[in-house]
């Protein structure tokens, strides 16, 4: 017979076992080796006072066994002992043979990976791949703590097309304690939109709602807009159109004095815009946009009420208003006040709106055909919508004028800026 080989490996545990006898306050102690093979284990106690000693045989113990069986052992060997002895630092440390180790099978596996969460609450292949692609740790999360967090999604009303736009908009939405103070936090959500389904529609917008400091942050920036006089429904589309409103808003005495200049009063359907708008941008910025406007001749009152009227060119940088002044007085030669009644020529695009359709007015003027694009009419002609301008100005000519006017039209539109390989980027951080 073939005589069968066993590798015997020997580990030395560091740490020395104490057994008292109640019946006395003597002790013992011993030193404990390990001894592994194949699938087999074994413990071997030495005394290490030699008086006495014994060998402890105890198969397959494992890891962080049960010690009432080690004692049970170390008893029937030391009779002193026997009556339930007390262990002293006694920890086992066992080397598992990596055959023995148990490995979960593949069906538990597939119940345990995050990917079937995920398909169970109803998203589809390519969502979960957008989701893993955005946040790749997210395949290693843990199961229950995905399984609490998905359902609460569900429960403020979030589908899986949500939670992919969630994602791509805060990866580490999975990965935040949503579920502190939550119950407090959606009902204080609730009553400011109104609904669970307005509620969820701003969470897509802006998951950090549920994570935002809520009696430090949240509280004291809703209670700050009510105090300057917005309402609930206010507040609430300014939430809707501007996510970031919460975090971003900070107000003082100069701010406030601002919005007073502004002249607008609180029935006013602009007055929302203005306290948001000055409320989430800096007070270096809006100083800087003001000054801007002052340059060309605007004085700071009327610049302030422009601010009244139309808001919406604090969102404009200092550079874009610049070049639009620009062409306005040099090349359209408007003069400056022009901006406080017709504020829509800083929104509209200087490449594909205000120089080609002025080329074509300046076209139209040389080869002195009717109708002229002058004044009111200039100004009319801009804020026409591409298809309404040809029509109203190049294609009502004869044909042969058509194709000029159309040929210095296309032209134009394909300018593109004037040295915008050499623009220098400034990143100031964000632009409120």
């Amino acid at each position: 017979m073939e005589e069968k080989t066993r590798n015997w490996r020997l580990t030395v545990v560091v740490f020395v076992a104490a057994v008292t006898a109640p019946q006395s306050n003597d002790s013992a102690y011993f030193l404990l080796f390990s001894l592994a093979s194949g699938d087999s284990s074994f413990i071997l106690v030495i005394p290490l006072d030699f008086t006495t000693g014994a060998f402890i045989l105890s198969r397959r113990i494992k890891v962080n066994g049960n010690l009432a069986r080690s004692q049970q052992r170390c008893s029937s060997f030391c009779p002193p002992f026997a009556a339930a002895p007390k262990l002293r630092y006694f920890h086992l440390y066992m080397h598992e043979s990596p055959d023995r180790v148990k490995k979960p099978t593949p069906d538990k596996e597939r119940r345990q990976d995050p990917t079937n969460v995920l398909k169970k609450w109803g998203c589809t292949e390519i969502d979960i791949s957008r989701i893993f692609e955005r946040r790749p740790s997210l395949r290693k999360t843990d199961i229950h703590v995905l399984q609490s967090k998905l359902q609460i999604l569900s429960e403020l009303g979030i589908e899986c097309s949500d939670l992919v736009k969630m994602i791509h908009c805060r990866p580490r939405l999975l990965n935040w304690k949503i579920n502190i103070m939550l119950n407090e936090r959606v009902e204080y959500l609730e009553s400011l939109f109104g609904s669970r389904q307005v509620l969820a529609k701003a969470l897509v917008r802006n998951p950090s709602l549920l994570t935002y400091d809520f009696h430090n942050k949240m509280k004291p920036a809703v209670a700050m807009y009510e105090s300057l006089g917005l309402s609930r429904e206010d507040l609430m589309f300014m939430l809707l159109s501007r996510p970031t409103l919460i975090p971003r808003t900070t107000f003082d005495e100069e701010k406030i004095e601002c919005i007073r200049k502004t002249g607008v009063s609180k029935d006013s359907k602009m007055y929302k815009h203005v306290v948001s708008l000055l409320g989430i941008s800096r007070i270096e910025t809006i100083r800087e946009k003001v000054v801007n406007l002052e340059k060309y001749g605007l004085p700071e009152d009327k610049v302030y009420g422009l601010i009244g009227r139309s808001p919406f060119w604090l969102t404009l940088s200092v550079d874009n208003v610049q070049r639009h002044m620009t062409f306005i007085l040099a090349t359209m030669k408007l003069p400056a006040s022009v901006l406080l009644q017709s504020p829509f020529l800083l929104y509209l695009s200087l490449e594909s709106v205000l120089r080609p359709r002025f080329r074509v007015a300046c076209k139209i003027e040389d080869m002195g055909l009717s109708p002229e694009v002058k004044g009111p009419s200039l100004l009319r002609a801009v804020r026409m919508s591409e298809k309404r301008f040809i029509s109203a100005f190049i294609t009502c000519h004869p044909e042969s004028v058509v194709e000029e006017l159309m040929a210095e039209y296309r032209n134009a539109k394909c300018v593109g800026r004037l040295a915008e390989s050499s623009k220098k980027v400034s990143n100031k951080g964000f632009p409120f």
